[in-house]
């Protein structure tokens, strides 16, 4: 239980991170933050992380290099959904 409670904490300031790098905090709350840090999570591990070989918060690796795929994961998500909803990644 514990952990759930971990990987939904960490996937919400990942989330919340990349919202912050993107521009789109003002648009987000807390529980968009979280899908946002966990979905991205899944996309870092999808095809992120068998190129670096690192794991990702989703796969129970809490190491920089996990924190660090998955905000690159959470990025590349906002980025899509910018591009979807305003025809650029800003």
């Amino acid at each position: 239980m514990i952990n759930f409670i971990v990987w939904l904490v960490i996937g919400g300031v990942i989330g919340w991170v990349a919202s912050l790098i993107m521009r789109t905090d003002g648009q987000q709350g807390i529980f968009l933050n979280v899908i946002v840090g966990i979905i991205g999570a899944a996309l870092g591990g999808w095809f992120i992380s068998p190129l670096v070989g690192v794991g990702t918060i989703n796969q129970g690796a809490f190491s920089l290099g996990a924190l660090v795929v998955s905000l690159l994961g959470a990025i590349v998500l906002l980025a899509i959904v910018n591009l979807v909803r305003r025809g650029s990644a800003r």
